[in-house]
């Protein structure tokens, strides 16, 4: 037989039979019977009951920490980029932006930054501060920051974790509540601080990391504050000349308290113990194949979000070398990096990266936007290629398999890959669901399975997560192995745990892995976590979902989503802008609804490259994107794309009902 026939042939055969398998008879998740608020509950086909820790032994994020340096000791662990030049250049409409020239990767080994990491534990010691006490780390995502991190878990110290972005009230909020006396910082952050450092009630001392420029807010704040000003190298000295010996944490000490990003008033924060988030990493472990010393993870979300520091620490775990860098200079084309410098990614070439739907989408609507300016040949290849890949995927005998899967990944998708390295083999995808056009493109493009996860940081990330063979879109997996997913009904939404053809009903998330509440909250812990007569602890989630009959979830609504309107009728505004999100004019949208109105008001921030090219070709003129978005013959294209993407997704014959009060709102918005 043809041997170039066998190699079309047989991947067909083997795809086909294993995507039937999973079809009659594969479950993932299975029922279970569980305590507390009566429901329909499923654990994960794998494991009886929930998942702990992965390593004997092992029971606090520091030992885990100490385990994996003392086995990996000459594996690079922690890597950065050096910073060669920094530039301002001008675009043509006056405005300037700031330009990295950025070097290759520079590498501590396992041994080096376990080193730095006692040495900065015994500085923060000698420095003053006291284990009772808890230090902040307010700092963009870098190496410094896993150091600080692990630093204040081998001294059982908890670590307040603030996003880089939070507004003055929010950043006050969450260091006064939580008697912050030690905040870690960047150059950026410290300017933040002096400028509220008198409404800051308890912070004694700054640890700052050195950075280009960070002289002037050092000499502000020696005149304009009292605290204690000490770089990131001096307590890393102060700790190398005097050894303090470990103060090592339990299962049950609170690892870190996380500040939500306040989206709905201040933020909350969260109590994660070690247990918690020692439990997440451990199921992680169970359904994400082949992770060791091989690997190299892009580091470059905020590590103020459970979904990177879990990410991070697991790595570590691992064995993984984890290379720094930024959403700004992720890409070779990236905003911040400068023409003819090599982007994070490519630099970096990692295997492994996490990432939120929205920086899938710029990914997708970027690699679009750069087919559709070539058209021609290129886009007619392109798309022909995708479809017969996505055809594939769909288990068509008809689609892309084989020889003809190498030969359009070798044509087109090589260059897309290119992006994020080339290397990529697997993508872990957090926050809000990802649309099923993204992760149908990702995974053909990238030519890697993206794991859907879904979790919450009260529940240290872990829930959900769609396992490796998993190839469904829309949905977010079985339950992770520490957790058991609850559906109990919400009868006012309509959402019923007996509902046909799948149970639905309010998520509510059981297990090791949900955290002991939000500190000094205790009304609102008492209002979103119950303990069941079997001592197993619950987050009520306010999602709402429904299971698919091999056991796996689907987000379908949420509680707080559901606005009910003057006359009556009830409006999901997370589905309202999820469907408007698919204008090519939209970059990111709210839509906000109140009980004494009968529509919705969307605020649109408007897609710059698409809306400039549509004036471009109408001839219409402007003085700057501003003006362009004031324009009344441009609010009425927007209005006319987002009034055809409704219809086109049957919102309803209310779909023009729900845009009646979009109007121009602040630059950069329509």
């Amino acid at each position: 037989m043809n041997p170039y026939f066998v190699g079309f042939l047989v991947p067909i055969v083997v795809s086909l039979l294993l995507q039937k398998r999973r079809k009659v008879g594969n479950k993932r998740g299975v029922p279970v019977d569980v305590g507390g608020e009566p429901g329909y509950a499923i654990r994960n086909h794998r494991f009886e009951h929930p998942v702990e820790t992965h390593w004997e032994g092992i029971t606090t994020l520091a030992e885990l920490f100490e385990k994996s340096c003392n086995e990996y000791l000459h594996m690079p662990l922690l890597g950065t980029r050096k910073l060669i030049s920094k530039e301002m250049e001008s675009s043509p409409d006056g405005r300037s932006f700031e330009k990295l020239h950025l070097g290759e990767y520079e590498w501590k080994c396992y041994a080096e930054a376990f080193k730095s990491v006692c040495n900065f534990s015994s500085g923060l010691i000698r420095s003053g501060h006291q284990n009772n006490e808890r230090v902040a780390v307010f700092a963009e995502t870098r190496a410094e920051w896993q150091i600080a991190l692990q630093a204040c878990f081998r001294q059982n110290i908890t670590v307040v974790t603030i996003y880089a972005s939070l507004g003055e009230e929010a950043l006050c909020h969450s260091l006064n509540e939580t008697e912050v006396t030690t905040v870690v910082c960047g150059q950026k952050e410290l300017k933040k601080l002096i400028d509220i450092s008198w409404q800051l009630d308890t912070v004694k001392r700054v640890i700052y990391i050195n950075e280009e420029g960070i002289s002037a807010e050092l000499s502000l704040a020696r005149n304009s504050t009292s605290w204690a000003l000490e770089s990131f190298d001096e307590i890393d000295r102060l700790g190398s000349e005097a050894p303090v010996d470990a103060s090592m944490p339990l299962p049950s000490d609170v690892a870190v308290i996380m500040y939500t990003s306040g989206s709905t008033g201040l933020p909350k924060g969260v109590m994660m113990t070690h247990r918690n988030v020692l439990a997440t990493l451990s199921a992680v472990m169970t359904v994400v194949p082949e992770l060791g010393r091989k690997d190299i993870y892009m580091a470059y979300l905020p590590l103020a979000h459970i979904l990177e520091l879990a990410a991070e620490a697991l790595m570590a775990a691992v064995g993984a070398s984890i290379g720094y860098g930024s959403a700004l200079t992720l890409t070779d084309t990236s905003s911040k990096i400068k023409k003819g410098t090599l982007g994070d990614a490519s630099a970096l070439k990692p295997t492994l990266m996490t990432a939120v739907p929205a920086i899938l989408d710029r990914v997708r609507d970027g690699v679009r936007k750069k087919v559709d300016a070539k058209g021609g040949v290129v886009k007619k290849l392109f798309n022909i290629g995708y479809n017969r890949r996505l055809s594939a995927i769909n288990g068509s005998w008809l689609g892309a398999w084989g020889v003809e899967k190498l030969l359009w990944d070798r044509l087109i998708f090589t260059n897309v890959r290119a992006i994020l390295g080339g290397k990529i083999r697997f993508v872990l995808s957090g926050g809000a669901p990802l649309s099923g056009d993204t992760q149908r493109f990702i995974n053909i493009c990238l030519g890697a399975p993206i794991g859907q996860g879904y979790g919450l940081t009260e529940t240290c990330a872990g829930a959900t997560f769609s396992e490796y063979d998993d190839t469904s879109v829309g949905r977010v997996g079985a339950p992770l192995p520490c957790s058991y997913i609850k559906l109990i009904d919400w009868a006012e939404g309509g959402y019923l745990t007996t509902d046909s053809p799948m149970p639905r009903g309010e998520i509510v998330i059981g297990g090791p892995n949900v955290t002991k509440g939000y500190f000094k909250n205790e009304a609102k812990t008492n209002e979103v976590y119950k303990e069941d007569e079997r001592g197993l602890r619950w987050f009520y989630s306010g999602d709402i979902g429904r299971f698919h009959p091999d056991g796996c979830l689907e987000i379908i609504d949420r509680k707080k989503d559901i606005v009910k309107l003057q006359n009556g009728e009830y409006v999901s505004l997370g589905k309202v802008e999820a469907a408007l999100a698919m204008s090519p004019y939209v970059e990111n949208i709210m839509v906000h609804a109140d009980p004494f109105h009968s529509y919705c008001v969307a605020l649109v921030v408007a897609a710059r490259n698409e809306l400039e090219k549509w004036a471009l070709q109408q001839g219409v003129t402007y003085t700057d994107f501003t003006e362009l978005c004031q324009n009344k013959e441009a609010v009425q294209e927007v209005l006319g794309s987002l009034a055809q993407v409704c219809f086109s997704v049957h919102l309803g014959k209310n779909a023009y009902l729900h845009l009646g009060l979009f109007a121009p709102s602040p630059p950069g918005l329509l």
